[in-house]
């Protein structure tokens, strides 16, 4: 199993000199690997008998690749003596960083998903470096040994568990400092412990994720989002225009970059620290959670563009949905489901089952029978059995049922484009009335 923790270094003057510097020399030449991997790309990705007419003629070489890359670096030090001070296994990774990045826009990651052309790192925007091998005992007291920088002072605000080796360790530069992530490991522990948990109506429990509530749960529970990024929203509002009437380049200027980073950052850290707090609740309440899955991305799509025959383009409600999108960025929903309350649970032992999130806002989950809605609509009154309750908490019920096996399921009925709902047979007999239940 492998952990990571994060550290706050208290670097001297000169430590932080080092860093700076070392950071902004691996920027310029991962910008310099990268520009040769494009160079490769856009000359030589095809046959020369296929070359498009837009392609010039250049002489074919050896693709650019990651051993090859890597052997560049011994000519590096040689050619620019002053690359000889950083170390070797700082150097290999930025070259593994390079290939990674490469990589994940040509062919994709393990899933084959593709990511975006990489971008060129500005200055001030390569923040990270790694070294693949440290001391098993770097960290004494309070300081850690990191190679070519000595003794570093560090905030050990939790100490390292028992059975569990530093392997690898990662200095970042954020907004108000340095820190150091030390990746952990322990062979005895599996990566991803089995968790076979027989979900019941006692020891499970259904949570919807949305806006007006941040969670819903079966059982009533709601807790409402603090919005964190609406509440700075006014002083980070001010800063930024006060920065837009300083010269660029100026101190004054780099300054209040700074406040806004920091202020961002505090943001982001009051979002995660009440997520953790939230998904530690949750885990608490029931053995199994069932969640929706959902799919963030398409929530926040930009709208369509509408035009006219002429050319001219149509309100689209984009502006409005932008409000929307902000909303659902500062609530943080997709990393709550998708990674927190996941690990927070896989830690303690609990199951997270999601389940398909189709019609688990249309139907009544009392009786089950379908209640459309708009999106306005927030709050649920089912006219067949007269059950009124927020939405959310009557799409949380829906799901923990959803998620203990029963079926909803649309099919068309006739052509006109009627529809009607279809139960599964334990579904079918718990409708029924009792004296016919009990003659099945």
């Amino acid at each position: 199993m492998k952990l990571a923790y994060q550290y706050k270094l208290q670097p001297t003057y000169l430590q932080r000199c080092r860093i700076n510097k070392w950071l902004d020399m691996l920027r310029l030449q991962y910008n310099y690997l990268l520009a040769d991997r494009f160079d490769w790309w856009e000359m030589n990705r095809c046959p020369v008998n296929a070359c498009p007419l837009i392609c010039s003629i250049t002489q074919p070489r050896e693709k650019p690749e990651y051993y090859g890359q890597k052997r560049s670096l011994v000519s590096l030090k040689k050619e620019r003596e002053w690359y000889a001070d950083i170390h070797a296994d700082v150097l290999q990774d930025m070259v593994k960083r390079v290939d990674l990045a490469f990589k994940r826009f040509i062919k994709g990651d393990s899933k084959g998903k593709r990511s975006g052309k990489p971008r060129f790192k500005g200055k001030n925007r390569y923040r990270t470096y790694g070294y693949s091998r440290v001391k098993p005992d770097c960290i004494q007291g309070n300081r850690i040994t990191l190679p070519k920088l000595g003794e570093v002072k560090l905030i050990q605000h939790r100490p390292i568990p028992d059975g569990f080796t530093i392997k690898r360790a990662l200095i970042t530069k954020k907004a108000d400092g340095f820190y150091v992530t030390l990746t952990l490991e322990d062979k005895s522990v599996p990566d991803a412990p089995t968790i076979d948990i027989q979900p019941t109506e006692t020891n499970s429990i259904g949570v919807d994720a949305g806006l007006e509530y941040f969670i819903a749960c079966s059982d009533g529970d709601t807790k409402e989002p603090p919005r964190f990024y609406r509440q700075s929203e006014e002083k980070l509002g001010r800063l930024q225009a006060k920065r837009e009437l300083k010269p660029k380049g100026s101190t004054s200027r780099r300054k209040l970059n700074e406040r806004i980073a920091k202020l961002h950052q505090k943001i982001a850290r009051q979002r995660k620290q009440w997520h953790f707090e939230l998904a530690g609740e949750l885990v608490n309440k029931a053995d199994v959670i069932f969640i929706e899955d959902l799919k963030i991305v398409n929530l926040i799509r930009r709208n369509k563009p509408k035009q006219t025959e002429d050319g001219t383009f149509l309100a689209n409600g984009q502006a409005a949905k932008s409000g929307l999108n902000k909303s659902f960025a500062d609530a943080g929903i997709a990393g709550f489901l998708n990674e927190i309350l996941p690990d927070k649970a896989a830690k303690a032992g609990r199951q997270i089952i999601k389940v398909n999130p189709a019609g688990t806002s249309q139907y009544c989950a009392n009786c089950l029978n379908e209640v459309p809605k708009e999106l306005s609509d927030r709050w649920h009154s089912c006219p067949h059995c007269g059950v009124q309750m927020p939405r959310d908490v009557n799409s949380g019920i829906l799901i923990k049922k959803v998620g203990l096996g029963v079926r909803l399921t649309i099919k068309r009925e006739s052509r006109k484009g009627r529809r009607s709902l279809r139960f599964s047979p334990e579904l079918r007999q718990a409708q029924l009335p009792r004296s016919r239940r009990a003659n099945l």
